[in-house]
């Protein structure tokens, strides 16, 4: 099986095609691209819930990582999705997990301004006080930004 015209399927949105994929070869649920991103991770940064749906329901392994330590939640995080992000939390999803940086999807959330993301992260038990490779928390991260309803969800 080609593990690029998968990706590409996924990217496309395609949900139809992949399921046929996964039917008949369900080891690409655990596949990963020449960058590293596994079929969960590509699809929800691309934002493909349908098609996270269908991963998740073929087993893909929530808290897998790309070449860089993102997992899927990191990955939605940054961007806001909210939407995904409870799907990926309700599966599983390690809300505390971090990347090869240190990052996590709260502090990610926070440097990015993603209020409702915060929110979300918080009501999960993301850990404010963990840290990153520079010593830093997703609030000093808002504050440096300005972010103050981040900063007040943080505080």
């Amino acid at each position: 099986m080609d593990v690029t015209q998968f990706f590409g399927a996924i990217q496309s949105g395609d949900r139809d095609f992949i399921e046929t994929l996964l039917k008949s070869h369900p080891e690409l649920v655990d596949a990963k691209d020449q960058r590293g991103f596994t079929p969960l991770i590509f699809a929800s940064y691309f934002d493909k819930k349908t098609i996270v749906e269908k991963l998740l329901e073929y087993s893909a392994p929530v808290d897998d990582t790309d070449s860089t330590g993102n997992t899927a939640l990191i990955g939605v995080a940054f961007k806001g999705n909210t939407e995904l992000a409870k799907l990926l939390l309700k599966h599983g999803a390690n809300v505390n997990a971090q990347n090869n940086l240190g990052y996590t999807p709260l502090i990610f959330a926070g440097m990015y301004g993603q209020t409702n993301m915060v929110e979300l992260l918080l009501k999960h038990k993301a850990d404010a006080t963990v840290k990153d490779n520079e010593e830093k928390t997703a609030l000093d991260y808002a504050e440096e930004k300005k972010f103050r309803e981040v900063i007040g969800l943080l505080k």
